[in-house]
């Protein structure tokens, strides 16, 4: 597609500006002002122009459990939320633990992707923590290696999948769980918990094995990137490993940046893991994204059928959709509500994220047209039934926000369209 976008205000060289930018055979070819073309000309006046989105951490349930979503669906779901790149996450089945199973995935994704998926390879044989997986074989296809969903527990095992990461030049992103502190438990071990009798997860669950494993990423120099943090144990610490020069990076979801346990209800939209934390938690994730310490913000799409998220607090399954709220949702409650600015939250939904994981979505000449675009005025409540994910499990449910995209374009293709 060759067109040329009009009088929008554009994310480029790190400022806002009123911009047009020229789009040929899938590349920007131009970025400037008063630029004409003899091609489709598109006007976005009173729209705004970001490079696409990047999220770094979604499951599409495909292979193996796609009664909750596919690549297909999730990734349309990607779209119409301003994501041009998702990495998807290796819980599936098979768990891509070779090359053969994580091949599995890719054929779908080339079959069926409407965006840019990248799989992550696991970390061990199965997520089992017990034997490496063909980190090696899988390197040339995996974005990067996790287990996720679960911790790894043996020191042992993950030194050596650290060493490993490091010859390959390939990123560890952890889920940080230590299994013997959980206890049973499924919200956070707050308030909320004490009150209504639920059994609660202690924050040390999660920040111990970070603790942990900044140690060893300090011992491996491989790079090394913290899946949703959720405490502010996890903030600090993370805080002082970079100060001491670890080769790390972290990301936290909008739930965990939105919502306190003094606000869950009784119903499983409200679990995920980790869960949502206590006030105190959550200023010190927002003063981590102030500060630099936090990176970058990722989902943690997990959708599940709506009969696994009917059972209330306790029993439903952990996971919330997200890929469809989350720019309107932090815009409408960091931005509007001036806690960071709009040009900082782009570069934690996209500049961030892309740098890290090798994935460029610039808005700049001779790289792809990877762009989605924002009309910031339209407000609205958020309605699952509009989702395009198969999954309707959100805690933002019904809540009022601004900013509705409008278009995605994915290497000159438009892939979304109000």
């Amino acid at each position: 597609m060759n067109c040329l976008l009009k009088n929008a205000m554009v994310f480029h060289d790190s400022a806002i500006c009123k911009k047009d930018i020229l789009i040929c055979d899938g590349q920007i070819v131009s970025v400037g002002t008063g630029l004409t073309a003899d091609c489709n000309v598109i006007d976005l006046n009173n729209c705004f122009i970001f490079p696409g989105f990047i999220d770094v951490h979604v499951h599409l349930r495909e292979p193996g459990f796609s009664y909750k979503e596919t690549i297909k669906t999730g990734s349309m779901a990607g779209a119409h939320g301003g994501y041009t790149d998702i990495c998807s996450m290796p819980n599936l089945s098979p768990v891509p633990d070779s090359v053969e199973h994580i091949k599995a995935q890719t054929d779908i994704i080339e079959k069926d992707a409407v965006i840019g998926v990248h799989p992550y390879g696991s970390i061990t044989i199965n997520e089992e923590g017990k034997e490496l997986s063909d980190m090696e074989g899988m390197s040339r296809y995996a974005v990067a290696f996790s287990d996720d969903g679960r911790g790894v527990q043996s020191d042992e095992m993950m030194l050596a999948a650290m060493k490993k990461a490091k010859t390959l030049d390939k990123i560890i992103a952890a889920h940080c769980e230590v299994n013997e502190l959980l206890k049973g438990g499924y919200i956070h071990d707050g308030e909320y918990a004490k009150q209504h009798g639920h059994k609660g997860i202690c924050s040390e669950s999660e920040w111990g094995q970070i603790k942990r494993d900044i140690e060893l990423a300090a011992k491996s120099g491989c790079k090394y990137h913290v899946c949703h943090i959720s405490t502010k144990e996890s903030v600090e610490i993370i805080r002082q490993a970079k100060k001491n020069g670890v080769d790390i990076t972290c990301e936290t979801g909008p739930h965990y940046l939105v919502f306190n346990d003094s606000q869950l209800e009784e119903d499983g939209r409200f679990k995920m893991n980790p869960p949502i934390r206590s006030e105190s938690d959550r200023q010190a994730l927002i003063e981590g994204i102030k500060d630099g310490t936090i990176d970058m913000i990722a989902t943690d799409h997990a959708p599940h059928s709506k009969e696994e998220k009917s059972r209330g607090l306790e029993k439903s399954l952990m996971g919330v959709v997200g890929l469809e709220t989350a720019f309107p949702v932090l815009y409408s409650k960091l931005v509007l509500n001036n806690i960071i600015s709009l040009e900082k939250l782009i570069e934690l939904m996209s500049v961030n994220p892309g740098r890290r994981f090798g994935i460029n979505t610039e808005i700049k000449e001779g790289l792809p047209a990877n762009l989605c675009v924002w009309k910031l005025d339209k407000k609205y409540n958020v309605d699952p039934d509009s989702f395009l994910s198969m999954g309707r499990a959100t805690p933002f449910e019904g809540m009022e926000v601004y900013g509705e995209c409008v278009m995605t374009i994915v290497k000159g293709e438009i892939k979304w369209k109000l």
